[in-house]
């Protein structure tokens, strides 16, 4: 991959809301500037929309209507990719590599933009590492349906009462936003589906939200939070306050308070970190995150910026305190990141990032939600409603609209689809192989 040297070369690290709306915000403020080159450098080849997420995996939404193609979205952008593999910010260089792809590439910046995003904390647990599901990706989603859908198969033929209840129990780490929405998610898949499954009732069901705090949703009001623990439980919802997931064997969740809960499934949502390949940065690192300043730059380093889960941006209104890694600071992070960067290449003096945040919002099982916007606090359907019709605008690209319009429509007429998505190739053989082996070709006529 080779840059041109007579033009300022701005790279972008993270194909996330972050990095992605970055990209897309520049080219609408370059309009084309010859002299101005972006490269967006992304693990997949498009943008996400995570607070979708848990609609696919239960099953309210097809896999690709969250997510939108970056070639499509950004036509003046070069899109790369590949992984970021070294970030020498003495040489203004960044080192990315393919595995399908012979060697690694040396690109060179006149401005960087970090957006790496978070990924996954464990917290050296090794067996929550090896055994627990996430809810960070597209492929998590399609995993946590597929093994949701398998377990419900798999209980309909066990005659052994204990294991049919392990293989019913899921358990979900972490009582956020992500943990909640997933456990009312996959809640109402299992509770629709079972009727097609005529060996199992309702009541072998059971789905834990374990939560460190004294309510979860934190992020909201105490109010909302009791309210969404209550209509949890109406909904067959377990919510485990006051402890939190100490270990997992692929067999049995063990609480911090000794509780053991015997099953096939647990979703780990409770900690995000940001990538271990910042932590090498000569810059100012706090908890893993690049500090920047309020102007989204870099200190002591010129051209670099910082924006999004990966970075520690002050807010001024809060003085001493950061904004939070949501989808919609980084979005507006964005924005002003964008204006920046033209003024830093006209010689202007860059922008304050300042927001408040509208709101907040949840979805916690069928068609009931929970919402605070603008400080006025909505439950129930009118809060399920304004969630669906808030992300729904945000949603990238008029075609995924539409697709996720239909989906919705769909489920209110029909049951959800318990087709498993599979992912591994088929069973092959060659006919060499069957006429060199005339006994398995016999075996296979017969």
């Amino acid at each position: 991959m080779e840059t041109s040297a007579t033009k300022k070369q701005i790279l972008i690290l993270g194909g996330g809301f972050a990095g992605a709306y970055t990209a897309l915000h520049l080219e609408k403020r370059l309009g084309g500037r010859p002299d101005v080159e972006v490269t967006l450098i992304a693990k997949e080849n498009f943008v996400l929309f995570t607070p979708m997420l848990h609609e696919v995996a239960g099953g309210d939404v097809e896999v690709t209507d969250i997510v939108h193609s970056l070639r499509k979205m950004l036509r003046h952008t070069h899109v790369a990719i590949a992984e970021v593999e070294a970030i020498d910010l003495v040489k203004k260089q960044v080192r990315i590599v393919h595995s399908g792809l012979p060697r690694a590439y040396e690109l060179t910046y006149d401005h960087l933009v970090l957006a790496l995003g978070a990924v996954t904390n464990f917290y050296g647990n090794s067996g929550l590492e090896k055994y627990a599901l996430t809810m960070k990706t597209l492929g998590d989603a399609i995993i946590a349906r597929n093994r949701v859908i398998d377990a419900l198969g798999l209980a309909d033929n066990q005659l052994d009462e204990n294991e049919r209840k392990k293989t019913l129990t899921v358990v979900v780490a972490g009582g956020g936003f992500a943990g909640v929405e997933t456990a009312g998610a996959l809640n109402d898949l299992m509770r629709e589906a079972i009727k097609f499954y005529p060996s199992l009732k309702e009541d072998m069901l059971r789905i834990v939200v374990v939560h460190p705090g004294e309510v979860i949703l934190p992020e909201l009001s105490e109010s909302l939070g009791h309210y969404t623990e209550k209509q949890l439980a109406r909904r067959g919802v377990e919510v485990r306050l006051k402890t939190k997931v100490a270990g997992y064997d692929g067999k049995e969740v063990t609480l911090g308070d000794g509780t053991k809960i015997a099953t096939r499934m647990l979703i780990w949502t409770a900690g995000i970190t940001p990538p271990p390949l910042l932590s090498s940065l000569p810059c100012d690192i706090q908890r893993g995150r690049i500090v920047a300043n309020e102007c989204l730059q870099v200190p002591k380093w010129p051209g670099v910026w910082a924006l999004g889960d990966c970075a520690l941006v002050p807010d001024p209104l809060n003085p001493g305190k950061f904004y939070p890694p949501t989808a919609q600071h980084a979005t507006r992070q964005a924005a002003v990141l964008a204006n920046n960067i033209v003024a830093a290449l006209r010689g202007r003096a860059p922008e304050p990032f300042k927001f408040k945040i509208i709101g907040l919002l949840a979805t916690i099982g069928r068609r009931t939600g929970v919402a605070e916007i603008f400080g006025v606090r909505f439950s129930g359907i009118i809060a399920w409603w304004l969630w669906r019709s808030i992300y729904l605008s945000k949603l990238p690209g008029l075609q995924k609209k539409v697709r996720v319009s239909l989906d919705w429509m769909l489920d209110l007429v029909f049951s959800k689809d318990l087709v498993q998505l599979p992912t591994l190739q088929a069973t092959t053989i060659s006919e060499a192989e069957r006429s060199s082996n005339p006994d398995r070709a016999r075996a296979v006529k017969k």
